[in-house]
């Protein structure tokens, strides 16, 4: 799409499909990080601390340009950069691919799952799947000028939700309110948490704030760290949390292409003005839990709307503004329209293209035929089944099957992703330092650190720069440039 950089992160899930298991998923995730490195040799792994929880060899860039580590022990996957959604949704599966093709490999197929969810069931635990998107300095990144995104992200969950079976416990969170830090419970009743069947979206339930910096604890509806992985004086990150992973290849393009679009009408002043939110936290969990799903809201301004009547004004907004702009985008237009169409009436038209719809359509349908009530256990089961990254037990993947889902990329097209990264951003400049390295020996530059053979280490490699055995770093501060000829004229120089 136009002038637009896009990311994401995958948290993963792991399933111990034992009732009296020998290791626990954090040693799974490790087995499959080292496979992946060290048999596979996918990429190569840090040699510096990258944090005070991320020591050398906690994860490492692969030759597709993206990352897998391990975040508070679980596996994570960001992609590389990306300039289209087609190039998005198949790096976004490489991904999936790469880890479960490596489970495989390890002999843990029957063993452990790979869940591509936000949620566990037991634990009330929840794990994020991060949006990531480059805008300018000139964005307006203050509390107005964000309002028109808020209203926008916590309403597009209508269609962008992957949905689940219950609640999680309530969440807290310290807020300022005037010159006081207070918890949010104080400041309204909380009712008693009743049965829930099934909500709309999985991260709902776990956001607390619309505003906030950090991202494992108050987890806000937009992310206010500064880090823009590119030329600060030019670009900012736009760091979303609030929104679920898709198992749906047309939901993850359309997350990614709508909220593209509304940066944009933000960007220019053309953004739907009059839709504020009265109270976007409390909206955002009102809206997934709404068993009617009329999904009213309220604004600042006293009146009431519907969560498709806010939609359309963003995609009306969107269209007038940039219809004809680039073939991607007249596609996201296009979707946004006949998904907020079938919304309005029977949800199962959605099924194959909107997640939550897809997932209760299923439940639904077994549910009628064994006559199970919604706190049966294997409904539970089923909900996490959706999200199984093995093709032959995942519930989204039998829909595949049977032809029920549209395609953004195809099989063929996830196979290169895999190993190649996208060649229209930085990313492939990334790529063939990493496959420079991997030709040169990782192991090598490994053990002679651990020895203390090397004052420097070998490589240092960052999102926007990296440096080669102690030399001039090698800075890359624009996502847009490929710097492919630059990053080999440097390394034959080494």
């Amino acid at each position: 799409m136009l002038n637009r950089i896009f990311g994401l992160e995958t948290e993963y899930g792991l399933l111990v499909n034992q009732d009296r298991p020998d290791h626990s998923p954090t040693w799974f995730a490790h087995q499959i990080r080292d496979h992946l490195f060290h048999a596979q040799h996918r990429g190569v792994l840090d040699l510096h601390h990258r944090g005070h929880d991320e020591p050398p060899g906690n994860g490492g860039f692969l030759t597709n340009a993206g990352r897998m580590y391990l975040d508070m022990g679980h596996l994570e996957y960001a992609s590389p950069e990306c300039q289209s959604l087609v190039d998005l949704v198949a790096v976004d599966r490489a991904g999936d691919q790469l880890l479960q093709e490596a489970i495989e490999a390890l002999g843990f197929g029957e063993t452990i799952s790979l869940i591509k969810n936000n949620i566990d069931h037991e634990t009330d635990a929840t794990f994020g799947s991060h949006e990531n998107y480059l805008v300018t300095r000139r964005f307006p990144f203050s509390r107005r000028g964000l309002s028109p995104l808020v209203t926008f992200l916590v309403t597009r969950q209508i269609f962008t939700g992957s949905g689940r079976i219950g609640a999680a416990n309530p969440q807290d969170a310290w807020i300022q309110v005037d010159r006081l830090i207070v918890p949010r419970g104080a400041l309204r009743q909380r009712s008693s948490q009743t049965l829930m069947p099934f909500q709309i979206s999985q991260r709902a339930d776990h956001i607390v704030n619309d505003f906030f910096e950090w991202v494992q604890q108050n987890r806000a509806i937009v992310n206010t760290r500064d880090e823009p992985l590119a030329d600060p004086n030019q670009y900012r990150r736009i760091h979303l949390l609030l929104g679920d992973s898709n198992m749906a290849e047309v939901a993850t393009a359309l997350k990614m292409g709508t909220t593209g679009l509304v940066l944009q009408l933000i960007e220019e002043g053309k953004a739907p003005a009059g839709v504020e939110l009265d109270e976007p936290v409390e909206t955002l969990q009102e809206i997934s839990q709404d068993q009617e799903r009329q999904w009213i809201v309220r604004l600042q301004s006293g009146k009431t709307m519907s969560a498709i009547d806010i939609q359309e004004q963003f995609l009306a907004a969107a269209r007038e503004a940039y219809a004809g702009q680039d073939e991607e985008t007249d596609w996201v237009l296009d979707q946004w329209e006949s998904v907020l169409t079938d919304l309005r009436g029977d949800y199962a038209k959605l099924v194959g293209r909107v997640d939550w719809a897809s997932k209760l359509w299923l439940l639904e349908s077994f549910r009628e035929a064994e006559q199970l009530e919604w706190q049966d256990p294997a409904l539970k089961s089923l909900d996490l089944e959706y999200h199984n990254l093995r093709a032959d037990r995942g519930l989204y993947y039998g829909l595949l099957e049977e032809g029920r889902v549209p395609r953004m990329t195809t099989d063929k097209a996830i196979a290169l992703a895999m190993e190649h990264p996208p060649r229209n951003t930085r990313a492939f400049g990334r790529g063939e330092l990493i496959r420079h390295l991997l030709a040169a020996g990782p192991a090598k530059a490994l053990d002679d650190q651990a020895q203390g053979q090397q004052f420097f280490p070998a490589y240092v490699i960052n999102w926007s720069i990296f440096q080669v055995d102690g030399r001039t770093p090698f800075p890359m501060p624009d996502p847009f440039k490929t710097y492919v000829q630059d990053v080999r004229t440097y390394l034959q120089s080494a």
